[in-house]
């Protein structure tokens, strides 16, 4: 916005030194009547913290004198405090063609933004001097440029601690257990010594146990030769022989109900060369024999075709004699769940090992952090992490153990705030030296960038750490996260476009979305600007700050109902923003309006 100050004001700063100067300045005076002097922005804008303005005028012919010089100063002036800023001086030298044409000149000016600043102008004073004798006469300070626009400030901190996972599964986790039981060439019978062999001892000892079973699934299978072929039920039929003596055995160990928890699946396997082409691959034939059977098995022809032309191979009596018995079988995959402590146990070994009144042994390093994960006391994650720190101090727990300290800072003073900030990023470099990894690269970002709410100059490494961050190929929730940390800071910076960019790959936290409502009105897309905050409000009517934004948006776009609409929302929400909208310049427009006036008073 660029608003012109008064024709008069800057002849009438230089008539000031008229008085004090002598006939020379009375001639530069006399010229100076037409002159123009104007500020831009008018009122003033922070960004990135600094307020940065221009100031230009327009000098007409023959204002300048030989061997006089004419200085202006600039001061912002807030309160009862100032900000000196750089001095101009005019010289008849360094205009030649000044006796004859209108000179433009301008001049830049920023300077650090303050807490206080807020209500201010600019301000400035002549100084008429003779270099020759030191002469010198000042005028009185003018002010040309009053208020400042702090919107850009309203940018609200996003930050989001990226845990690693904990490595534990929580979930019910089955074990399998197999056996396998031969049978005779075209029998169904179990026979006793399998019963009472290696494999049957084994699997009742096994059944005794009582452990908690989800399935036993029974394989059952036959050879492709004569008389196991001739039965097409001698597989069906040796998997229910194996179920029947497993259900004798539940019966035996008293297994009650836990007996019709139980599901058993047979699986006959009839007409399928998988299992012998396998054994096959590995026998004692040489490559050309086997593909001999490979050939005959691959080729054309009905399963039979195919078993009476394996009876015409050379080999074949070997095969029949070592390979086939082994395809008799009747073979049984029992899934049991996997003994686990409940959560509860877990969460109090955990409190008890961070503690020190049990022993680290009592868990594994990936159930300390799943207690840790589970446990909202931040303080009291805080002592499992560590106490999981000095029984293996792995990259998940250095990053995990730096989160805490990082969502400890988001609610610590400032003084707490740096020192927790200080050991978390300690954590995440240590995390980092172990193992690369996004979390504590996301993580390290979020630190840096809450360390520059209070030291701008941090603001480019938070981003660098950051935009890292984004280039590891994160999951989606680091993602979001970070780039909710990333427009935060690009609005900080005053990259306000960029800003809108990365904000709309955020998630959709009111914080986030608010920014990027900020960010649209900050780039003048104010439309969009009050789309995306009234999407804030409908969704989280608390959000005291959007209902502001978007009373400036609507003040910017000059629709006095919106403004008086947002604004009731925001002082009934907060009262102390009945002053600050006073003093706010954004709305300078309705500052004489009734609805407005009625609604601050």
């Amino acid at each position: 916005m660029k608003t012109q100050t008064s024709k008069l004001l800057f002849p009438l700063l230089i008539l000031g030194v008229l008085s004090m100067t002598g006939c020379a300045l009375g001639q530069m005076v006399k010229a100076a009547k037409d002159n123009n002097l104007t500020v831009e922005p008018s009122p003033l804008e922070v960004h990135a913290d600094k307020v940065t303005f221009t100031m230009s005028a327009e000098l007409p012919p023959k204002l300048l004198k030989p061997k006089k010089v004419f200085t202006i100063s600039t001061y912002y002036r807030y309160g009862t405090n100032e900000q000196q800023l750089e001095s101009v001086e005019f010289r008849a030298d360094d205009y030649p063609n000044s006796n004859t044409e209108s000179t433009q000149v301008s001049q830049e000016y920023s300077f650090p933004f303050k807490a206080g600043m807020e209500r201010g102008n600019i301000e400035i004073q002549g100084k008429a001097s003779n270099p020759k004798n030191g002469a010198y006469r000042e005028t009185e300070r003018l002010g040309i440029a009053e208020g400042l626009i702090t919107t850009s400030t309203l940018v609200q901190p996003s930050y989001a601690a990226a845990y690693a996972g904990h490595g534990y599964n929580d979930q019910e986790e089955l074990i399998p257990t197999n056996v396998s039981f031969k049978f005779d060439q075209g029998k169904s019978v179990f026979k006793k010594s399998e019963i009472e062999g290696a494999e049957g001892s084994r699997f009742a000892a096994f059944i005794a146990e009582k452990n908690v079973t989800r399935t036993v699934t029974i394989i059952g299978s036959h050879s492709p030769e004569g008389k196991d072929r001739i039965n097409s039920e001698l597989a069906q039929e040796r998997a229910a022989a194996i179920e029947t003596w497993y259900r004798e055995q539940m019966d035996k160990y008293d297994y009650q109900d836990l007996a019709g928890q139980i599901r058993f699946i047979q699986k006959p396997i009839i007409d399928d060369w998988t299992e012998f082409k396998s054994m096959l691959a590995s026998f004692d034939l040489t490559s050309a024999q086997k593909s001999e059977y490979n050939n005959i098995i691959n080729g054309t022809g009905s399963f039979e075709q195919k078993e009476k032309q394996l009876q015409k191979l050379s080999t074949y009596k070997k095969v029949f004699d070592e390979i086939y018995p082994e395809l008799r079988t009747a073979k049984t995959e029992v899934l049991t769940v996997k003994p686990k402590k409940t959560p509860e146990q877990i969460a109090n070994l955990a409190l008890q090992i961070a503690n020190g009144r049990t022993s680290a042994d009592q868990l594994s390093i990936e159930e300390l952090a799943y207690a840790a994960a589970k446990n909202p006391s931040l303080e009291e994650k805080k002592k499992i992490y560590e106490a999981a720190a000095k029984k293996n101090d792995t990259w998940v727990i250095h990053n995990n153990l730096g989160a805490v300290n990082l969502e400890m800072a988001m609610q610590a003073n400032a003084r707490g705030q740096r020192n927790l900030i200080s050991t978390a990023l300690n954590h995440f470099q240590i995390s980092n030296q172990k193992k690369a990894n996004v979390e504590a690269q996301a993580n390290m970002g979020m630190a840096l960038a809450m360390q520059a709410q209070s030291s701008a100059d941090l603001l480019p490494e938070a981003l660098a750490a950051l935009d890292k961050a984004l280039g590891m190929n994160p999951g989606n929730d680091i993602r979001q996260g970070v780039s909710g940390a990333k427009g935060y800071i690009q609005i900080r910076q005053a990259d306000y476009s960029g800003a809108v960019s990365t904000l709309g790959r955020a998630g959709d936290s009111s914080v986030d979305q608010y920014n990027k409502g900020l960010a649209q009105l900050l780039n003048k897309d104010f439309r969009n600007a009050q789309t995306t905050l009234e999407s804030v409000i409908s969704s989280d009517r608390a959000y005291v700050w959007a209902h502001y934004v978007a009373a400036v948006a609507a003040a910017r776009q000059e629709n006095e109902n919106k403004v008086i609409e947002h604004l009731r929302n925001a002082v009934n929400a907060d009262s102390s923003l009945k002053q600050k909208a006073l003093n706010d310049l954004e709305f300078r427009t309705f500052s004489g309006s009734q609805a407005f006036i009625d609604l601050l008073r």
